[in-house]
């Protein structure tokens, strides 16, 4: 028997605000950050990795969190936590001391995601396979036992949720192939778009996007209409006006200026309008929804729970779902929100601007197209093109598409050399800054 003997945390920021890449209008200088758990057991070649993302200062906070989250895994059997994950969420869910702090939100939530991260990709790492494959493996009653169903009977039913993924079990095999033969899962850039650019190389990055075969590019909003208009129709004389076109505010807006801002936009065409206003306003969302169509309005990345994802598909406040790897509660609480937005008819198409996000939303995404909804139609994933060298298996993107990953685990095991480089504060980066 192989035995959980314990598991770290490590504070671990790198300095994006240098270059302004992630820059946005409500975050304008962050430090891509991840509070990175290693599950370690007696078997020195087998650990687990995971890790949840901030953008610099309180990282520490959710390091500590993640520290404590991870503490009842300690001296559990390898071999029967990775058979009973469902088992293991709602053991680690069901501390009442830590989850008061939240409950289900904020730091003791992105601790969760951080510590089941590295329990999925430890049991990938044990069946040998990527977590894609480990979870199109699993059977429908499989994959309804792992995923957290509480609070959601008035919107989907355990018999519901076995009902959906039975009716596409018999086909992901060809799903599989599907992908394989079309070069992986497509993806739009971020990396064009980001607020602190200059025009110029807004054009130039945009240009190399079209070069590389992105027919979606999203650019960030919010600051400056003058600026929006103008780097906008920069964006259509690039791209052109076939290839689709988003733009994200990032949270800045009340309702009624998402709206105003929105009329102003509306000549350029966008796909979606993402994060239009507070994450957390379902109504608002639906105000500024039935205001702007035909545009969609986007949102998730700070969607805290599956509760929250549930009003929005039952208010009908969203026409695309961007769920986030890292905020909701691993592959547990996500594959809840998956169901729900089949059921509900919308697609999802994950959050994956930060550092590794991109590296853990591949495998999702292949996921829900085998196993969920069955279908790419209006479903394209986030790929922002920056930090992936800090990775042992990074994702790797052609043609604008997400290549297959095909190593064992979740993708999530960052180099040791990185880590001990870029750990705050007395990583050699940050130390070097100090002095």
């Amino acid at each position: 028997m192989t035995t959980i003997t314990a598991v770290t945390a490590h504070d671990v920021r790198f300095p994006t605000s240098l270059s302004m890449d992630g820059s946005d209008a409500m975050n304008k200088d962050g430090d891509y950050s991840a509070a990175y758990v290693v599950v370690h057991t007696d078997d020195p070649d087998l650990k687990g990795y995971g890790f949840t993302f901030t953008i610099g200062r309180g990282n520490d906070l959710c390091v500590e969190a993640a520290r404590q989250r991870g503490l009842p895994l300690i001296g559990r059997s390898v071999e029967e936590a990775v058979a009973d994950l469902g088992g293991v969420y709602r053991d680690l869910a069901s501390d009442s001391q830590l989850r008061w702090l939240g409950p289900e939100k904020g730091v003791v939530h992105l601790a969760m995601a951080a510590a089941m991260n590295a329990m999925w990709d430890l049991a990938a790492r044990v069946a040998q396979k990527p977590l894609w494959r480990v979870l199109a493996d699993m059977t429908p009653e499989q994959l309804v036992d792992v995923a957290d169903l509480r609070y959601l009977s008035d919107a989907l039913t355990r018999d519901e949720a076995i009902a959906l993924l039975e009716a596409q079990a018999p086909t992901r095999a060809a799903r599989i192939r599907d992908l394989e033969a079309r070069g992986g899962y497509p993806c739009y850039t971020t990396s064009a778009g980001w607020l602190g650019y200059s025009d110029d190389k807004l054009r130039r990055l945009l240009q190399e996007a079209v070069d590389e075969g992105y027919r979606h590019v999203k650019l960030k909003v919010g600051a400056s209409l003058d600026d929006d208009i103008r780097r906008l129709r920069i964006a259509r004389e690039v791209i052109g006006w076939d290839a689709n076109l988003m733009i994200d505010a990032n949270q800045v807006w009340d309702v009624p200026e998402a709206i105003e801002w929105m009329g102003h936009l509306a000549e350029f065409r966008p796909l979606w309008i993402e994060e239009p206003t507070s994450p957390d306003d379902v109504l608002g969302h639906a105000a500024v929804r039935a205001a702007v169509a035909p545009i969609g309005v986007a949102t998730g990345e700070h969607g805290m729970n599956r509760v929250l994802f549930k009003q929005m598909f039952q208010a009908e406040a969203i026409d695309f779902c961007q769920l986030d790897s890292a905020r909701l509660a691993s592959v547990n609480e996500i594959i809840a929100v998956y169901l729900m937005a089949a059921k509900f008819g919308v697609p999802v198409c994950p959050h994956a601007g930060g550092v590794g996000l991109c590296e853990l939303v591949q495998h999702l995404s292949i996921f829900d197209y085998v196993c969920v909804s069955g279908s790419l139609e209006n479903r394209v994933t986030e790929f922002v093109d920056h930090l992936h060298e800090h990775f042992t298996d990074p994702c790797i993107v052609e043609n604008g598409h997400y290549t297959l990953p095909s190593l064992p685990g979740y993708s999530a095991q960052m180099h040791d050399a990185s880590v001990a480089e870029y750990a705050f504060p007395d990583g050699g980066y940050w130390a070097g800054r100090a002095g």
